[in-house]
């Protein structure tokens, strides 16, 4: 099955096995090729069987971006915004290409991998300690790394108090039928994501505020002012799209870690449940106050607008709502909450117009229009 080499070691001789299986994403669609990867010397050369076509990429053109971690697929990358991708299964791809080539030296070392636990441990170790003896130097990097290791679990637990103190039970708008809907939304934009621990929860909030949050472990709260203001499931769609990559990307615990006590960032790192909830209050209201930062702004709408393509969701009604809502921004006398914690920047707009632009896509429509503007008075009540 495949071309395997010599490889020489000092003592003993061992078979290197250069051609590997592999599934090809071409940046510009959702569909994932079959692909054959042959490592040679200076890059990978892919052949894709369907079509004949053959590519190659050189070592040093590719970026490893999944498969440092013990259960995660390979991930190549080669391009810029629209980028290809190549997903092997096997991490000892990785091995068997440093092997072979010194130019692939830059590509993870799965037989290190405990040895970098430990160290990543030992370093988070030492940054707490230090956060804690001059509390605010490095404290942005020390969330960085607790946030991407906390159980989602503990996240689930503080997401829960934020949703308690966002939206309590009295406040909430609760429809079996039209929730059921934006419930179907939700599931269609992660049902072809890659496997994630989070399980989404909409609460819908009866406020005229325009606005929505991403609360750590999968809470999203919507509040009414949004809702009706959209025009049909797509732009709704295209919202959520954008928070659910907040938590995926564990932004906002990142955030919140950053700017809240230095109680929470050790209920964080220890795994304490009831010091999660403890906190809920204070992370509410700094999630209320803070605003998401270009870099993870550009983040979420970007893999938001690839999340509606894979789901073969019309991404032009992302683009339609955040255009609708900027333009409103300055012809009304009270700001638009969304858009005062999601800053507007018109490069945003004019780059997931270019992405949608050079993505071709097939797709239908979420829900009849009819359907939507009933789903769209869920607060309101009235007949179905």
């Amino acid at each position: 099955m495949g071309v395997w080499g010599p490889f020489r070691g000092p003592h003993l001789q061992l078979t290197l096995r250069l051609d590997w299986e592999a599934a090809y994403l071409d940046g510009r669609t959702a569909a994932r090729r079959r692909a054959t990867v042959h490592i040679t010397r200076t890059g990978l050369d892919i052949t894709l069987p369907e079509s004949g076509a053959r590519l190659f990429w050189p070592f040093r053109e590719i970026r490893q971006t999944q498969g440092t971690h013990a259960g995660e697929q390979v991930r190549l990358e080669r391009g810029g915004e629209l980028s290809e991708a190549l997903l092997i299964g096997d991490v000892g791809f990785l091995s068997a290409a440093r092997a072979a080539a010194p130019e692939a030296a830059h590509f993870h070392e799965p037989g290190r991998r405990r040895l970098r636990v430990g160290l990543t441990f030992a370093a988070l170790v030492a940054a707490i300690a230090l956060a804690v003896g001059i509390y605010y130097v490095g404290i942005p990097a020390v969330a960085a790394v607790a946030a991407a290791r906390v159980p989602v679990s503990w996240e689930e637990k503080l997401g829960g108090a934020i949703v308690d103190h966002f939206a309590p039970p009295s406040g909430r708008c609760e429809d079996p039928v039209r929730q059921a809907k934006i419930d179907g939304i939700v599931a269609a934009l992660t049902a072809k994501a890659r496997p994630q621990p989070y399980t989404f929860r909409i609460t819908v909030v009866n406020s005229s505020v325009v606005n929505a949050v991403a609360a750590p472990g999968g809470q999203l709260i919507l509040f009414r002012g949004l809702l009706e203001r959209t025009d049909s499931a797509e732009e709704l769609a295209g919202v959520l799209a954008h928070e659910i990559q907040h938590v995926l990307r564990r932004h906002a615990t990142r955030m919140l870690l950053q700017h809240t006590s230095a109680g929470l960032m050790l209920a964080a790192v220890s795994g304490d449940i009831s010091g999660a909830m403890a906190y809920g209050l204070e992370s509410a209201r700094v999630l209320g106050a803070l605003r998401y930062s270009r870099q993870y702004e550009a983040e979420a709408d970007v893999e938001g607008l690839r999340m509606l393509l894979a789901a073969g969701v019309d991404p032009e009604g992302m683009i339609a709502f955040f255009e609708t809502l900027r333009a409103e921004e300055g012809r009304r006398p009270t700001p638009l909450r969304y858009l005062a914690s999601h800053p507007p920047a018109g490069d945003r707009m004019e780059t997931l117009k270019r992405l949608a632009a050079t993505a071709p896509h097939r797709s239908a429509p979420l829900l009849p229009d009819r359907d939507w503007r009933d789903v769209a008075t869920l607060c309101a009540g009235g007949s179905r």
